[in-house]
């Protein structure tokens, strides 16, 4: 069932493969005061409860796992319930921090009608393979990155919301070039805490 529509609500989600610069983009808002809803930590949370330590590999496997038996949308209806009690709690603005599935993305559109902005972050694929090899926390092989890219395309069909954005953010510059577009973004969206920001 649809949650009722609010016309001050919204809902913020990047999208981007690995390296994209996501993270900077949540970042980003919820140094402004934004809630995050963490698709992810929703998994670390069931990983932990199910005693399985957390890798890539095994986020991957148990993602995937978990998908074949409760469906796509298994993390997805958990965070919703998070961002049902926020909205109920007052908030009007929500930074949404992990949407990848095409099934994800049609019910997020179906339970908030007219309130989710998928904003996806994009790179060249040589810069994210760089950013992803010189990160200090798990960098990774280059094998590593492609089998990762292709496993999120074609087994968690990451493609899709990406290619369906509303917005296009091409982070192939510095932090502060970043910035400066996300600050246009907000203008454009009027995403922002208060009404002095925008």
């Amino acid at each position: 069932m649809a949650y009722k529509k609010q016309t001050e609500i919204q809902i913020i989600a990047p999208v981007g493969l690995a390296g994209s610069g996501k993270s900077t983009v949540v970042d980003y808002f919820t140094a402004q005061g934004i809630p995050k809803v963490y698709m992810g930590g929703t998994m670390y949370q069931m990983m932990e409860e199910a005693g399985i330590e957390i890798t890539w590999e095994s986020q991957q496997k148990f993602r995937e796992e978990m998908r074949v038996k409760e469906g796509q949308d298994f993390i997805l209806k958990r965070v919703i319930k998070n961002m049902r009690q926020l909205i109920d709690a007052g908030q009007k603005k929500i930074i949404m921090d992990g949407l990848y599935t095409w099934s994800e993305y049609k019910i997020l559109l179906h339970e908030f009608p007219g309130q989710v902005t998928v904003v996806a972050i994009v790179a060249p694929k040589h810069l994210r393979y760089q950013r992803l090899q010189n990160r200090p926390e798990r960098p990774m092989q280059p094998w590593e990155i492609k089998e990762r890219d292709w496993s999120e395309v074609e087994n968690m069909q990451k493609g899709g919301p990406i290619a369906i954005a509303e917005h296009f953010i091409v982070n192939d510059g510095s932090l502060e070039d970043l910035h400066n577009k996300l600050d246009e973004l907000t203008q454009a969206t009027h995403f922002c805490k208060s009404p002095l920001q925008c």
